[in-house]
């Protein structure tokens, strides 16, 4: 990443849609634009948990804006995510085809899972470098509330708690009512699924405990204005707020400095949550960090862009735990991935294909037999099942689909794989490659590469010239490449073979 380059991160909350433009300086971020709109999306859930038009074209109105900022950006340079409402809305692609238009760039539905370990990332990033402080983070956004736990940059435990600032007041505190019996049950609802989750971070002290985002960085304003320190909340304070909120009765009675308008509506639900979370954690208080969601994302783009230190990409980590939690035959998947990458550079000598798209055929091909400790039979569907499912952080949903399509399409037929083969040209060379490889591994040994020539034709087609001698000493591995370039004749791309 050069000196001077920009990146930008879009967070769309469920109450809150942020824009963050930093640029690269001496090998830190230093942001440079910073715009926020409270779109409050999560309000517009039915009961049948789909988005309601009007909050729909809000968060349209919204991403047509910050797409007009971020025209000029590659895609490499903006990271836009989206966590709870859209994770829960039925009708979220309808949401996210125009948004993305509008945007100008795609927008990934992350889990919660990874987005607390975004958040934990940007929280730590702007904190002081201590590699041994244990610290719990802790951000309540608009639906869901993520608690993580770690030592130094490392996180270590992580939940997402599926409640919020705006779920919790439009469910306790319905048209802005503030009655002491509303706290009551709201403290209660949430005290029953914070215990479920309390024993994972038993053994994790409450010395260092750092909040992030709106419902912290409001209530801290608000007991920073009568009186107490800046930028810390207690549990003594928060009390407080809460018996001024019951005193008042009513959002619209609020008067209070430092309680913005447009945090109103749901500070009810928020402090009651953050009254559950200090109460039943044993937390007297906190400090307020400056990081956040987005700050995860802006270094996740860094990381992704340091070719001179790929170790440094979480998702190398989470292809390792994967290869040691479910690894059948390692050497067979590195002798995969090795072939595959020979394969796919002989048929991209000009660069026409992403450094990326190469990591992804070597990572399909270290893990194309994880499937097996589930069961032989259906393996490659096994695989592609654990990376939809299983715990991959620093994979986008896009590139978990796109390993896990790899992995299953890997062997059998094409059909299952055919619309990923029709829509995307990169992925069907990688198949392609990564099939080729397979093929030529069969008997688990490396294969005589010398041997095969490859080409990509005018045409886009692949072609192969394999030496007579080597059809007569390997006619298992022959007649299976006669076989594969068979089964591609109905595929937008082709293998061809001749002899010499």
């Amino acid at each position: 990443m050069k000196n001077g380059e920009r990146l930008a991160a879009v967070d769309l909350g469920s109450n809150s849609f942020r824009l963050e433009i930093s640029i690269m300086h001496n090998g830190h971020l230093q942001r440079v634009e910073y715009l926020k709109e409270t779109v409050r999306q999560g309000g517009g859930l039915d009961a049948d948990s789909n988005l309601s038009e009007e909050a729909m074209e809000r968060g349209w109105q919204c991403l047509a804006r910050f797409g007009e900022r971020l025209r000029d950006f590659r895609p490499s340079q903006v990271s836009a995510l989206a966590t709870q409402t859209l994770r829960e809305a039925r009708n979220r692609q309808a949401f996210l085809n125009k948004g993305q238009q509008l945007l100008g760039h795609p927008i990934e539905v992350i889990s919660g899972q990874e987005e607390a370990r975004l958040i934990y990332q940007g929280v730590t990033y702007l904190l002081p470098r201590n590699v041994q402080e244990q610290r719990l983070v802790i951000d309540i956004g608009g639906r869901s509330t993520e608690v993580i736990a770690g030592t130094g940059r490392v996180s270590l435990e992580a939940v997402s708690l599926p409640f919020g600032s705006v779920s919790w007041s439009q469910r306790f505190f319905a048209e802005g009512k503030l009655s002491a019996k509303c706290f009551a049950k709201a403290e209660v609802a949430a005290n029953a699924i914070i215990e479920e989750h309390l024993g994972r971070f038993s053994l994790y002290p409450r010395d260092h405990v750092y909040g992030a985002s709106g419902t912290m960085g409001a209530v801290a304003q608000a007991l920073s204005q009568l009186g107490g320190e800046k930028q810390i909340i207690t549990r003594e304070g928060v009390e407080r707020l809460k018996a001024m909120l019951i005193e008042a009765q009513h959002i619209d009675n609020l008067q209070f400095a430092g309680l913005r308008d447009d945090r109103k509506p749901v500070i009810g639900g928020g402090i009651s949550i953050l009254l559950a979370l200090m109460n039943m954690f044993g937390m007297e208080r906190m400090q307020i960090s400056e990081g956040a969601l987005r700050q995860g994302a802006l270094l996740d783009l860094v990381q992704r862009d340091d070719h001179d230190a790929k170790r440094r990409d979480i998702r190398q980590n989470s292809v390792a735990s994967l290869i040691q939690r479910f690894g059948y035959d390692r050497a067979q998947g590195e002798r995969i991935a090795s072939v595959g990458q020979a394969i796919w550079t002989a048929l991209n000598p000009h660069g026409l294909w992403s450094d990326d798209d190469l990591q992804t055929l070597q990572w399909a091909g270290q893990l194309h037999e994880i499937g097996v400790s589930i069961a032989y039979e259906r393996f490659h569907h096994h695989g592609a099942y654990i990376l939809h499912y299983g715990d991959c952080p620093g994979f986008l949903p896009s590139e978990r689909e796109r390993l896990a399509n790899l992995i299953v399409g890997h062997r059998g037929k094409l059909k299952k794989v055919a619309a990923a083969i029709e829509q995307d040209a990169s992925f069907a060379y990688q198949l392609m490659c990564l099939r080729l490889a397979v093929l030529l591994c069969n008997a688990r040994k490396d294969p005589q590469l010398q041997a095969l020539q490859w080409a990509l034709q005018k045409d886009g087609s692949v072609a192969v010239s394999v030496s007579r001698d080597w059809t007569l000493s390997h006619p298992q591995s022959y007649y299976l490449l006669q076989e594969e370039a068979s089964t591609w004749e109905k595929m937008p791309i082709h293998l061809s073979i001749s002899v010499d």
